[in-house]
């Protein structure tokens, strides 16, 4: 779909239809109140007649208002203005977007990005108004013999800015939005086909073809003999009962500085889970095709920031295997030699994601990361503990969790962060190997699954997002979400901009020196960005020197914490 920026009154616009907001109980926002002008109270008298109250999400589709050059009037509700958040802002969006894609309204221009929503700006709006939108609109009918066509389907949407000062930050939204839901679909995409399409092999062709449509992609797959010789072996022990040869897929994108160390994701890429030789239950089993979202969710989001040509060195990693049970499959008890030299008893072969990760993350070690994010389906336990709207986060830096919450809740992609205390090492004990790849019980099985992996990243900063109850719907509306390519996006568009900050920041020169010693009073431009710089990095600094001291005080309140 095609999406536009602008700024206009709304009486003018000549378009199948003009949407606008309604307050509870039966308010008329800032634009409906101008088009109510216009058309002498046409609006206002619908509304006392009781036709819509405004409550979140109902809608009243008018045609041929009064003073208005459009075909259609669409009157959205918001619920009350004071109470206008988040969540009821996309879902007065998605109803919007719904009825104007079913009532063959081909093109509309949208107001209500100029709603006040709570603690968001502009961009904010515009950003999720048109990642709702994509949202709203997505299906997976590729298999499907028949598809269902809309006859009049909405093809074009103009999202309206209160003034022109704000068109070129609503732009950049706009640009940074359609970047993300294009990553987003890949990662629906691909999650969403079914094991007997998507395969290892198949996830490392559409890698190769990622990187056909990018310059700056490269693409390298180790197949199975290249694993055996370089000893991948908790990779090859998941994959030793399936016919489907693992890969080791490896993406890099060199768009930053030279001498930048690199940014590496890391997704799970388990393309079907039976379980192994622990077999999993029956029931429901059709979901675990969605085990490979993690997978799917850096290759989302390396296309969008490639697509945004963010100013980045990023390396993907992505271990891609089946596991499933057979005469060849690796068996519980069974004690492997990882790429680390570090070794592990496989206690139940369906802890299978944090395997393959192992070796990945050994294997990012050469790149000599900046940082190392991990993202997979690891545990039923996250979703336990957090259900369906959070990810769970845990890493051993700081900073970079500190940097994944806030890009979470400025993408509306949130995470939790979860402990990772030595405490719960004591879990992975094994009296025959270095370690268990599960614990005795289910006790903190989230974080067992972390502090697993936790021992393979030792030698760089590490985060992990275990996207189990996040990366997929069930019941009715199955499917994939495309999360959490929206946070890692914004996280990387957050880098990308401290990066061009730093980058951009001044050297002092004899000039700037002589200037300064003639006036103390003035302060040259270039000094002043000098410090506008320097205050940025400083208080991104207290902020992470604040989060250590609360995590000291913490220490001293929980004996023991980590």
């Amino acid at each position: 779909m095609e999406f536009n920026i602008k700024s206009g009154h709304p009486e003018k616009q000549r378009t199948a239809c003009v949407v606008v907001g309604v307050y509870e109980p039966r308010r008329l926002s800032e634009v409906a109140r101008q088009i109510d002008e216009i058309g002498q109270g046409y609006l206002s008298t619908i509304l006392r007649r009781g036709d819509i109250e405004g409550k979140v999400g109902q809608t009243l589709l008018l045609h041929n208002v009064p003073g208005t050059l459009a075909d259609r009037v669409l009157l959205v509700g918001c619920g009350r203005e004071r109470d206008l958040g988040d969540s009821q802002y996309r879902k007065v969006i998605s109803q919007a977007i719904r009825t104007l894609h079913d009532t063959g309204s081909m093109e509309a221009v949208c107001y209500l990005t100029e709603v006040n929503v709570r603690g968001r700006d502009t961009a904010w709006r515009i950003r999720q108004a048109i990642e709702t939108a994509q949202a709203t609109l997505y299906s997976f009918d590729q298999l499907k013999s028949k598809k269902d066509i809309a006859r009049r389907p909405l093809r074009k949407i103009v999202f309206s800015v209160a003034s022109r000062r704000e068109l070129p930050m609503a732009e950049q939204a706009s640009r940074e939005a359609q970047a993300i839901t294009t990553g987003i679909k890949l990662a629906k995409d691909l999650a969403n086909l079914p094991g007997n399409i998507c395969t290892p092999s198949y996830l490392a062709d559409q890698a190769k073809a990622l990187c056909n449509l990018h310059e700056k992609l490269t693409c390298k797959v180790l197949n199975e003999s290249h694993l055996e010789k370089q000893g991948f072996n908790t990779i090859l022990a998941v994959a030793k009962g399936s016919e489907q040869p693992p890969r080791l897929i490896t993406l890099e994108y060199r768009a930053g500085r030279k001498h930048d160390n690199p940014i590496v994701l890391i997704g799970k890429g388990v393309t079907f889970d039976a379980g192994g030789i622990s077999i999993k239950a029956a029931k429901d089993m059709d979901e675990m095709k969605f085990d490979m979202a993690g997978a799917a969710a850096v290759l989302g989001t390396l296309s969008a920031a490639v697509e945004l040509q963010l100013p980045l060195n990023i390396v993907v990693i992505i271990p891609a295997v089946e596991n499933l049970p057979s005469g060849k499959a690796t068996k519980p008890g069974d004690i492997i030699i990882s790429l680390s030299g570090q070794t592990v008893e496989i206690l139940n072969t369906d802890a299978e994601g944090r395997l393959i990760l192992a070796d990945a993350l050994t294997y990012a070690e050469r790149y000599k990361p900046d940082v190392v994010i991990d993202v997979a389906t690891l545990t039923g336990a996250c979703q336990i503990a957090l259900g369906k709207h959070a990810h769970g986060l845990m890493s051993n830096h700081n900073p970079l969790t500190n940097d994944l919450l806030n890009a979470g809740r400025q993408s509306g992609d949130r995470a939790w962060e979860l402990p990772l205390w030595d405490d719960y090492q004591e879990q992975l004990d094994s009296r025959f190997a270095d370690m268990a790849n599960v614990g005795p019980d289910r006790d903190a099985g989230a974080i067992q699954g972390a502090c697993f992996l936790s021992r393979f990243a030792k030698k760089f900063h590490w985060a992990h997002l275990d996207i189990a109850a996040t990366a997929y719907l069930t019941g009715k509306e199955k499917g994939a979400t495309g999360r959490p390519v929206p946070l890692l996006t914004q996280y990387l568009i957050d880098r990308s901009r401290d990066q061009t900050v730093m980058a951009t920041a001044p050297a002092s020169s004899p000039t700037a020196t002589s200037m300064e010693a003639s006036s103390s009073f003035e302060t040259s431009d270039d000094e002043r960005q000098e410090e506008e710089v320097e205050e940025r990095i400083e208080e991104r600094e207290e902020d992470r020197e604040e989060e250590r001291e609360r995590e000291e005080e913490n220490e001293s309140s929980y004996p023991g914490q980590r």
